[in-house]
């Protein structure tokens, strides 16, 4: 599986953005999808996780509420949904697959990333 992260920019503090990752491959269907984000000088974020069914969801508590995770089976992407964004949402941020994994732990594929900066 191949991904491709997209939809990053810069925006202003309490705006909105919406992140996509397009996957490649016919089993897209059978992973669960998360993001994650590394600010500059930090570690690597979890953020969000969607089952492969995009039947359940969990999230960090440090977006929860603002952030929202979808997926589209048939067009083999998971989206990120940022609302309210704040300066310190500013980071790379990273789509992930694994099949078994959910929520922290490790991933099989990651995308390339897309920065996201939000200004003050």
């Amino acid at each position: 599986v191949q991904l491709q992260a997209s939809g990053g920019g810069l925006v202003q503090a309490g705006g909105s953005l919406r992140l996509s990752c397009a996957a490649s491959g016919r089993t897209f269907s059978s992973y669960r999808m998360a993001w994650f984000r590394q600010a500059p000088g930090k570690g690597r974020e979890f953020l969000t996780v969607i089952s492969s069914s995009g039947g359940r969801t969990n999230y960090a508590d440090s977006v929860k509420g603002r952030f929202t995770i979808s997926r589209d089976n048939t067009k083999n992407t998971v989206y990120l949904q940022m609302n309210s964004l704040k300066p310190e949402d500013t980071a790379v941020y990273y789509c992930a697959a694994d099949k078994t994994t959910w929520g922290m732990g490790k991933y099989e594929y990651w995308g390339q990333g897309t920065l996201v900066t939000v200004s003050s």
